[in-house]
């Protein structure tokens, strides 16, 4: 009777701590989806896609993707691990009135993507990117359109990095800002882009050894082109920046 029972028993002390390693490993997808139909509830499968990037990214394993199956409104989100968000030719809104569209808080070895996102404020959206702590953040095929701050807000504490590819930056207070916290000195990178109509400033970089580095991009539509503040450095690579209203580079690196 008391082998028999202890036998039970060391089996079903098994069954239920490999049920509840099979949960974990179904909770941290390396690959999730999110649908303009699906359901947070869902386990964001192909076949089940959740709503929303904020409960896709809980079922999501650090340095994993999240991709967009159909249009939708796949609201606001801060991101604390490495991760890719990925929408390939389809509408993935981040629609917000209020507050920042997608904040990333990172640490210093972590990588984050986003691309093919559409970031829309409606006048009263803080900042569309903001980013805090570190690591490095690559923008890529991004609008980022009507927030009250910066299309993008580079306010890092870790010496954090940030690339910005073939995106438009349009319609908002500030363009891009690069301003370090505590310390740190951040670094930014834009590359055929477009940061038009911005309100205040197309580029602005605060503080020594905060830098942005400009290539093949338009600046314009702006009262001030580029803002260097207190020791900041502004970059040109190459004479294919089209830049208007105040300010120029504080360096022009020619390419060969």
């Amino acid at each position: 009777m008391t082998t028999s029972y202890s036998k039970t028993l060391r089996f079903f002390c098994t069954a239920v701590i490999a049920v509840g390693f099979s949960t974990v490993a179904r909770a941290q997808a390396t690959r999730t989806w999110v649908s303009g139909v699906g359901d947070d509830a869902n386990p964001c499968s192909r076949t089940a896609p959740c709503k929303t990037f904020a409960g896709a990214i809980s079922k999501t394993a650090t340095f994993g993707e999240i991709n967009v199956l159909d249009p939708g409104g796949f609201g606001a989100l801060t991101i604390t691990k490495s991760i890719t968000i990925i929408s390939d030719n389809i509408e993935a809104g981040v629609l917000v009135s209020g507050t920042n569209g997608i904040v990333v808080s990172v640490g210093s070895t972590d990588q984050v993507v986003l691309n093919g996102l559409d970031f829309e404020g409606l006048g009263t959206g803080l900042d569309g990117i903001k980013v805090v702590g570190g690591g490095k953040t690559f923008i890529r095929n991004c609008k980022i359109r009507h927030f009250s701050g910066n299309g993008v807000n580079l306010v890092g504490t870790a010496n954090a990095r940030v690339i910005i590819e073939n995106s438009q930056i349009l319609f908002n207070a500030g363009g891009l800002n690069v301003q370090g916290t505590g310390g740190a000195a951040n670094a930014a990178t834009i590359a055929h882009s477009i940061v038009d109509a911005n309100s205040s400033f197309a580029v602005q970089a605060n503080g020594a050894g905060n830098a942005i580095g400009l290539m093949a991009s338009f600046l314009t539509g702006s009262p001030v082109g580029i803002n260097a503040l207190n020791g900041a450095s502004v970059v040109s690579f190459g004479a294919t920046n089209l830049i208007s209203g105040s300010g120029a580079p504080t360096l022009t690196i020619q390419l060969r």
